[in-house]
Protein backbone atom coordinates (compact mmCIF):
# COMPACT_ATOMS: atom_id res chain seq x y z
CA UNK A 1 0.00 0.00 0.00
CA UNK A 2 3.07 2.24 0.99
CA UNK A 3 6.49 2.48 -0.20
CA UNK A 4 8.79 4.84 0.11
CA UNK A 5 12.36 4.84 -0.99
CA UNK A 6 15.21 7.30 -0.30
CA UNK A 7 13.06 10.53 1.27
CA UNK A 8 15.39 13.62 1.66
CA UNK A 9 14.16 16.41 3.04
CA UNK A 10 16.56 19.74 4.29
CA UNK A 11 14.94 22.93 5.80
CA UNK A 12 18.29 25.67 5.04
CA UNK A 13 20.85 24.05 6.96
CA UNK A 14 19.03 21.45 8.61
CA UNK A 15 18.61 17.80 7.24
CA UNK A 16 14.80 16.26 8.49
CA UNK A 17 14.86 13.40 6.59
CA UNK A 18 17.98 11.67 5.53
CA UNK A 19 17.29 8.53 3.25
CA UNK A 20 14.41 7.30 4.47
CA UNK A 21 12.88 4.25 2.94
CA UNK A 22 9.88 1.62 4.11
CA UNK A 23 7.14 0.09 2.73
CA UNK A 24 3.55 -0.77 4.29
CA UNK A 25 1.42 -3.89 3.39
CA UNK A 26 -2.27 -3.75 2.20
CA UNK A 27 -3.82 -4.35 5.83
CA UNK A 28 -1.10 -3.41 8.13
CA UNK A 29 -1.47 -1.14 11.12
CA UNK A 30 2.07 0.12 11.31
CA UNK A 31 3.43 2.65 14.26
CA UNK A 32 5.96 5.50 12.60
CA UNK A 33 8.06 6.23 15.97
CA UNK A 34 9.92 8.80 17.10
CA UNK A 35 11.00 11.81 19.48
CA UNK A 36 9.10 15.19 18.89
CA UNK A 37 10.96 16.58 16.12
CA UNK A 38 12.29 13.27 14.79
CA UNK A 39 10.85 13.74 10.75
CA UNK A 40 7.52 12.24 11.43
CA UNK A 41 5.23 14.86 10.09
CA UNK A 42 7.35 15.98 7.47
CA UNK A 43 7.28 11.87 6.06
CA UNK A 44 3.43 12.19 6.38
CA UNK A 45 3.44 15.54 4.90
CA UNK A 46 5.49 14.02 1.61
CA UNK A 47 3.11 10.86 1.93
CA UNK A 48 -0.11 12.92 1.73
CA UNK A 49 1.13 15.23 -1.18
CA UNK A 50 1.22 18.67 1.18
CA UNK A 51 5.45 18.40 0.69
CA UNK A 52 8.01 17.76 -2.21
CA UNK A 53 11.16 16.16 -1.12
CA UNK A 54 14.21 16.97 -2.51
CA UNK A 55 15.27 13.89 -3.42
CA UNK A 56 13.36 9.82 -3.40
CA UNK A 57 9.38 8.50 -4.36
CA UNK A 58 6.43 7.87 -2.73
CA UNK A 59 3.81 5.34 -4.16
CA UNK A 60 0.44 4.95 -2.26
CA UNK A 61 -1.76 1.72 -3.75
CA UNK A 62 0.86 1.69 -6.77
CA UNK A 63 0.33 5.60 -7.80
CA UNK A 64 3.37 8.15 -7.32
CA UNK A 65 2.54 10.82 -5.05
CA UNK A 66 4.46 13.24 -7.15
CA UNK A 67 3.13 12.87 -10.01
CA UNK A 68 -0.48 11.43 -8.93
CA UNK A 69 -1.49 13.36 -6.78
CA UNK A 70 -4.86 13.99 -6.69
CA UNK A 71 -5.56 10.22 -7.23
CA UNK A 72 -3.66 9.31 -3.88
CA UNK A 73 -5.52 11.56 -2.29
CA UNK A 74 -8.39 10.35 -3.08
CA UNK A 75 -7.48 7.10 -1.35
CA UNK A 76 -6.06 8.51 1.69
CA UNK A 77 -7.75 9.85 5.21
CA UNK A 78 -6.12 11.77 7.31
CA UNK A 79 -5.77 12.57 10.60
CA UNK A 80 -4.43 15.58 11.54
CA UNK A 81 -2.86 16.29 15.19
CA UNK A 82 -5.14 19.74 15.12
CA UNK A 83 -7.53 18.64 13.19
CA UNK A 84 -8.92 21.26 11.93
CA UNK A 85 -13.04 21.54 12.63
CA UNK A 86 -15.71 24.25 12.25
CA UNK A 87 -17.16 24.90 15.65
CA UNK A 88 -20.00 26.54 14.84
CA UNK A 89 -21.17 23.34 12.50
CA UNK A 90 -23.26 20.48 14.05
CA UNK A 91 -21.58 17.11 13.09
CA UNK A 92 -24.02 16.31 10.17
CA UNK A 93 -23.54 19.55 8.81
CA UNK A 94 -19.46 19.32 9.36
CA UNK A 95 -19.84 15.59 7.57
CA UNK A 96 -21.87 17.11 4.91
CA UNK A 97 -19.47 19.96 4.11
CA UNK A 98 -16.50 17.43 3.57
CA UNK A 99 -18.19 15.34 2.04
CA UNK A 100 -18.94 18.44 -0.52
CA UNK A 101 -15.55 19.38 -0.72
CA UNK A 102 -14.34 15.56 -1.80
CA UNK A 103 -16.58 15.95 -4.45
CA UNK A 104 -18.43 13.05 -3.56
CA UNK A 105 -21.81 12.55 -5.37
CA UNK A 106 -24.98 13.64 -3.38
CA UNK A 107 -27.34 10.66 -4.08
CA UNK A 108 -23.74 8.70 -2.22
CA UNK A 109 -23.27 11.37 0.64
CA UNK A 110 -26.22 10.15 3.17
CA UNK A 111 -25.02 6.42 2.93
CA UNK A 112 -21.22 7.23 3.85
CA UNK A 113 -22.05 10.02 6.27
CA UNK A 114 -23.98 7.45 8.21
CA UNK A 115 -22.03 4.89 7.89
CA UNK A 116 -19.07 7.13 9.16
CA UNK A 117 -21.39 8.81 11.82
CA UNK A 118 -22.04 4.95 13.43
CA UNK A 119 -18.17 3.68 12.26
CA UNK A 120 -17.34 6.31 15.42
CA UNK A 121 -19.81 5.98 17.46
CA UNK A 122 -21.42 9.51 17.36
CA UNK A 123 -25.04 8.69 16.55
CA UNK A 124 -26.18 10.59 19.62
CA UNK A 125 -24.34 13.85 19.18
CA UNK A 126 -25.31 14.22 14.80
CA UNK A 127 -27.11 17.15 15.57
CA UNK A 128 -24.61 18.80 18.01
CA UNK A 129 -22.88 21.63 17.29
CA UNK A 130 -18.55 20.65 17.28
CA UNK A 131 -18.18 23.62 20.13
CA UNK A 132 -20.36 21.47 22.48
CA UNK A 133 -17.99 18.17 22.10
CA UNK A 134 -15.53 17.15 24.56
CA UNK A 135 -11.96 16.61 23.06
CA UNK A 136 -12.64 12.80 22.65
CA UNK A 137 -15.68 13.16 20.90
CA UNK A 138 -13.97 16.09 18.43
CA UNK A 139 -11.36 13.25 17.64
CA UNK A 140 -14.43 10.83 16.89
CA UNK A 141 -14.98 13.35 14.02
CA UNK A 142 -11.87 14.07 12.60
CA UNK A 143 -11.78 10.58 11.86
CA UNK A 144 -14.93 10.11 10.83
CA UNK A 145 -14.32 13.11 8.10
CA UNK A 146 -10.84 10.60 7.99
CA UNK A 147 -12.99 7.41 6.88
CA UNK A 148 -15.81 9.90 4.89
CA UNK A 149 -15.02 8.38 1.51
CA UNK A 150 -13.73 4.96 2.40
CA UNK A 151 -10.13 5.27 2.44
CA UNK A 152 -7.91 2.40 1.12
CA UNK A 153 -5.29 4.34 3.43
CA UNK A 154 -5.72 5.57 6.95
CA UNK A 155 -3.06 8.01 8.35
CA UNK A 156 -3.39 9.23 12.02
CA UNK A 157 -0.93 11.91 13.30
CA UNK A 158 -0.69 11.45 17.00
CA UNK A 159 -4.64 10.82 17.55
CA UNK A 160 -5.00 10.01 21.09
CA UNK A 161 -2.78 13.73 22.62
CA UNK A 162 -4.53 15.54 24.99
CA UNK A 163 -7.03 12.48 25.37
CA UNK A 164 -7.89 11.47 29.22
CA UNK A 165 -7.37 7.70 29.80
CA UNK A 166 -11.10 6.49 29.07
CA UNK A 167 -11.06 8.80 25.68
CA UNK A 168 -8.10 7.09 24.65
CA UNK A 169 -8.97 3.97 24.92
CA UNK A 170 -11.89 4.66 23.22
CA UNK A 171 -10.16 5.80 20.44
CA UNK A 172 -7.92 2.78 20.55
CA UNK A 173 -10.77 0.78 19.90
CA UNK A 174 -12.09 2.57 17.12
CA UNK A 175 -8.68 2.56 15.53
CA UNK A 176 -8.62 -1.53 15.74
CA UNK A 177 -12.24 -1.65 14.45
CA UNK A 178 -11.36 0.57 11.28
CA UNK A 179 -8.01 -1.65 10.29
CA UNK A 180 -11.08 -4.61 9.49
CA UNK A 181 -11.33 -1.85 6.00
CA UNK A 182 -8.31 0.18 6.01
CA UNK A 183 -4.53 -0.14 6.32
CA UNK A 184 -3.17 2.03 8.97
CA UNK A 185 -0.27 4.30 9.49
CA UNK A 186 -0.28 5.23 12.77
CA UNK A 187 2.41 8.43 14.19
CA UNK A 188 3.22 8.67 17.73
CA UNK A 189 5.60 9.39 19.90
CA UNK A 190 3.63 7.57 22.64
CA UNK A 191 5.41 4.09 22.99
CA UNK A 192 2.06 2.35 25.13
CA UNK A 193 0.14 3.67 22.40
CA UNK A 194 2.10 2.16 19.53
CA UNK A 195 2.58 -0.90 21.34
CA UNK A 196 -1.27 -1.61 22.11
CA UNK A 197 -2.41 -0.61 18.72
CA UNK A 198 0.56 -1.46 16.01
CA UNK A 199 1.25 -4.82 14.40
CA UNK A 200 4.64 -3.85 13.47
CA UNK A 201 6.97 -0.18 14.24
CA UNK A 202 9.41 2.14 11.95
CA UNK A 203 11.52 4.01 13.86
CA UNK A 204 12.71 7.69 12.63
CA UNK A 205 15.41 9.42 15.13
CA UNK A 206 16.99 12.31 13.60
CA UNK A 207 15.61 11.73 10.26
CA UNK A 208 16.59 8.58 9.70
CA UNK A 209 15.07 5.23 10.04
CA UNK A 210 16.70 3.43 12.57
CA UNK A 211 14.23 0.17 12.97
CA UNK A 212 11.86 -1.74 11.39
CA UNK A 213 10.43 -4.49 13.07
CA UNK A 214 7.23 -6.73 14.07
CA UNK A 215 6.14 -6.28 17.78
CA UNK A 216 5.46 -9.69 18.36
CA UNK A 217 9.40 -9.98 17.49
CA UNK A 218 10.98 -8.48 20.22
CA UNK A 219 9.29 -10.84 22.81
CA UNK A 220 11.21 -13.53 21.30
CA UNK A 221 14.51 -12.47 22.39
CA UNK A 222 17.55 -15.56 23.23
CA UNK A 223 18.06 -13.94 26.46
CA UNK A 224 16.92 -15.41 30.20
CA UNK A 225 17.08 -13.55 33.39
CA UNK A 226 18.18 -15.25 36.81
CA UNK A 227 17.56 -14.58 39.98
CA UNK A 228 19.77 -15.71 43.26
CA UNK A 229 18.75 -15.73 47.01
CA UNK A 230 22.04 -14.86 47.13
CA UNK A 231 25.17 -14.09 45.08
CA UNK A 232 28.57 -16.62 44.69
CA UNK A 233 31.83 -15.45 43.37
CA UNK A 234 31.97 -17.72 40.79
CA UNK A 235 28.32 -17.20 39.28
CA UNK A 236 28.77 -14.45 36.47
CA UNK A 237 31.87 -16.43 35.33
CA UNK A 238 30.09 -20.27 35.24
CA UNK A 239 27.67 -18.41 33.42
CA UNK A 240 29.57 -16.91 30.90
CA UNK A 241 31.36 -20.52 30.48
CA UNK A 242 28.12 -22.11 29.27
CA UNK A 243 27.46 -23.23 25.33
CA UNK A 244 26.08 -20.28 23.06
CA UNK A 245 26.57 -18.01 25.71
CA UNK A 246 27.31 -14.64 24.20
CA UNK A 247 27.41 -12.70 27.35
CA UNK A 248 26.47 -11.96 30.82
CA UNK A 249 24.83 -8.80 32.66
CA UNK A 250 24.64 -8.60 36.86
CA UNK A 251 21.91 -6.15 37.61
CA UNK A 252 20.03 -6.41 41.28
CA UNK A 253 16.63 -7.18 40.75
CA UNK A 254 13.56 -5.92 42.61
CA UNK A 255 14.26 -6.29 46.34
CA UNK A 256 17.96 -6.13 45.92
CA UNK A 257 18.05 -10.00 44.98
CA UNK A 258 21.44 -10.70 42.69
CA UNK A 259 20.26 -11.10 38.65
CA UNK A 260 21.94 -11.76 35.44
CA UNK A 261 20.53 -11.20 32.03
CA UNK A 262 22.38 -14.00 30.29
CA UNK A 263 22.15 -13.81 26.05
CA UNK A 264 22.96 -16.07 23.63
CA UNK A 265 22.71 -17.44 20.25
CA UNK A 266 19.73 -19.60 21.24
CA UNK A 267 17.28 -19.95 23.74
CA UNK A 268 19.56 -21.37 26.69
CA UNK A 269 17.36 -21.19 29.71
CA UNK A 270 17.08 -24.98 30.57
CA UNK A 271 21.14 -24.83 29.86
CA UNK A 272 20.94 -22.15 32.72
CA UNK A 273 18.66 -24.22 35.10
CA UNK A 274 20.51 -27.58 34.80
CA UNK A 275 23.73 -25.29 35.81
CA UNK A 276 21.65 -23.72 38.89
CA UNK A 277 20.49 -27.01 39.79
CA UNK A 278 24.52 -28.96 39.63
CA UNK A 279 25.66 -25.85 41.61
CA UNK A 280 23.12 -25.59 44.47
CA UNK A 281 22.24 -22.37 43.63
CA UNK A 282 19.38 -20.73 45.66
CA UNK A 283 17.01 -20.12 42.80
CA UNK A 284 14.04 -17.20 43.04
CA UNK A 285 13.09 -16.98 39.47
CA UNK A 286 14.79 -18.17 35.96
CA UNK A 287 12.43 -16.95 32.92
CA UNK A 288 13.12 -15.73 29.49
CA UNK A 289 13.52 -12.28 28.69
CA UNK A 290 11.63 -10.28 26.70
CA UNK A 291 12.47 -7.13 25.04
CA UNK A 292 9.66 -4.06 25.50
CA UNK A 293 9.08 -1.47 23.00
CA UNK A 294 10.33 1.03 25.10
CA UNK A 295 13.46 -0.77 26.19
CA UNK A 296 13.91 -1.13 22.73
CA UNK A 297 13.27 2.57 21.90
CA UNK A 298 15.42 3.35 24.67
CA UNK A 299 18.75 1.53 23.42
CA UNK A 300 17.52 2.81 19.94
CA UNK A 301 17.50 6.56 20.93
CA UNK A 302 20.70 6.07 23.24
CA UNK A 303 23.18 4.65 20.71
CA UNK A 304 25.64 6.72 19.13
CA UNK A 305 24.30 8.64 15.92
CA UNK A 306 26.38 9.34 12.97
CA UNK A 307 25.02 12.05 12.11
CA UNK A 308 25.75 15.77 13.11
CA UNK A 309 23.05 17.71 11.60
CA UNK A 310 20.90 19.03 13.36
CA UNK A 311 16.85 17.51 13.83
CA UNK A 312 13.70 19.30 12.92
CA UNK A 313 10.69 19.88 14.83
CA UNK A 314 8.16 19.85 12.06
CA UNK A 315 5.29 21.57 13.64
CA UNK A 316 7.96 24.63 13.43
CA UNK A 317 8.54 24.47 9.86
CA UNK A 318 5.69 26.83 7.75
CA UNK A 319 5.26 25.22 4.16
CA UNK A 320 3.70 27.48 1.84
Amino acid sequence: MITIDGLQKQYGAIQALRDVSFSVGEGEIVGLLGPNGAGKSTTIKILTGYLHPDEGSVEVDGLDVLTERQAVQQRIGYLAENTPLYPNLSIQAYLKLMADMRDIPRSEQGQLIADAIVATGLQDYRARLISQLSKGLRQRVGLAQAILHRPKLLILDEPTVGLDPTQIVEIRHLIQRLAEHSTILFSSHILSEVEAVCDRVVVIINGKVRADTRLDELANTTSAVLILSEDDTETESDLANLPHVESVQAFDAIGGYPAYRVTGDQDISASIFQLASQAGWGVREIRQDSLTLETYFNQLATAPEPMEDQSVDDDQVEVA
